[in-house]
């Protein structure tokens, strides 16, 4: 289920279930080729034409942006935090290591921002994501620390990145997505 601790959350019925193997288009069956059967995709890979969008712009933001692979996964995950989603959370606590990020950072995007001794860079990308959630927008003292070190296009770009991962959360929450066994 996505919450924001799934250990401490009763797991809830998918309200829309993954779609069978045998009712895969091309499109979903040349996702999971590449990531496995996960029930993000088999879950909104039901709604063929909106799938094959999003499958896109989601794979741009994730393997073909110009944001630094640690300093997207620490938007992602600040931003899994904040929208409750621990679906979203476990897959990218994985790619965040891999990104990177230490157990420790990992962990203590679940805390406030005074909890952990983050980097002014890493405080400024974490601030970010807690604005956009909290404000719908960014500060500007914010912006001006983001813009010390990110062109136009990635501040562009980060803003685009947490916004998708509000919307997926989103979804994720209300279809009640759950985490693959073994995740």
């Amino acid at each position: 289920m996505c919450a924001d601790t799934p250990e401490h959350h009763e797991p809830q019925t998918p309200r829309v279930g993954p779609l069978p193997e045998g009712e895969w288009d091309d499109a979903l069956k040349a996702v999971v080729a590449n990531t496995g059967p996960l029930n993000v995709f088999t879950t909104i890979g039901r709604h063929r034409e909106l799938f094959q969008s999003w499958i896109g712009f989601g794979s741009m933001l994730l393997y073909k942006g110009t944001i630094p692979a640690r300093d997207r996964e620490l938007a992602i995950l600040r931003t899994a935090h904040r929208r409750s989603c621990a679906y979203e959370w476990t897959h990218h606590r994985r790619i965040g290591l891999e990104a990177g990020l230490t157990e420790a950072e990992v962990a203590a995007t679940r805390l406030g921002l005074d909890d952990h001794a983050w980097s002014e860079d890493d405080l400024a990308v974490l601030t970010a994501a807690d604005e956009l959630d909290e404000l719908g927008t960014v500060t500007d003292g914010t912006w001006a620390a983001l813009a010390g070190r990110f062109g136009e296009n990635q501040l562009i770009e980060l803003v685009i990145l947490i916004g998708h991962y509000h919307m997926v959360a989103f979804a994720l929450n209300a279809l009640r997505v759950q985490v693959e066994d073994g995740h």
